[in-house]
């Protein structure tokens, strides 16, 4: 995952760079979002590690695109292909939606409770990370039974486990040593 990362990351950061000059940051989100889509495809992968020439590769991926990738995305494609590094648009993409997050000053929080929590629960955690890391919040909420009460928040480096598990395994830990 590291190489990938590493490899990705010039990509994501002149597209990011792209996005921002022109105001499009949005878009180019939506693009490279789509694009990931079609490279993760089972159809597409034997394509983009296969012999197939860097043009034609390039030409057939846009094609498939279609409209969903304008002018300037159709570029970084191409740029892509030629240097064999459509499968790493996976990456690419989450890379650059983490530097709009960075840019918009916007965090998304993986949050996951024992049982669902209501829409009052759910503002007051947003509400609360709001104040704690000075960024707009955005919730992505699940379940997790096994949790037995509480819940867990994951944003960014940031990780609060408020979960009875994580409690008994805390005192397990404190117990045995």
């Amino acid at each position: 995952m590291a190489e990938l990362t590493t490899i990705a990351r010039p990509y994501a950061k002149a597209a990011f760079d792209v996005a921002v000059e022109h105001n499009a940051v949005d878009n180019w989100a939506e693009m490279l979002t789509f694009a990931a889509l079609v490279s993760e495809n089972e159809t597409m992968q034997p394509l983009l590690t296969g012999s197939l020439a860097s043009t034609k590769l390039a030409a057939l991926f846009i094609s498939v695109c279609g409209e969903q990738i304008n002018e300037q995305g159709q570029n970084l494609i191409k740029v892509m292909a030629e240097n064999g590094r459509l499968k790493v648009l996976p990456a690419v993409s989450q890379l650059f939606t983490e530097y709009r997050n960075e840019w918009a000053k916007e965090v998304e929080a993986d949050v996951v409770s024992a049982t669902e929590l209501s829409s009052e629960q759910q503002q007051q955690i947003g509400i609360s990370l709001e104040k704690r890391l000075a960024r707009k919040v955005k919730l992505n909420c699940s379940t997790d039974a096994a949790l037995i009460a509480g819940v867990i928040i994951k944003a960014g480096d940031l990780v609060i486990d408020g979960s009875v598990r994580g409690k008994l395994s805390r005192l397990s830990d404190k117990l045995q040593s």
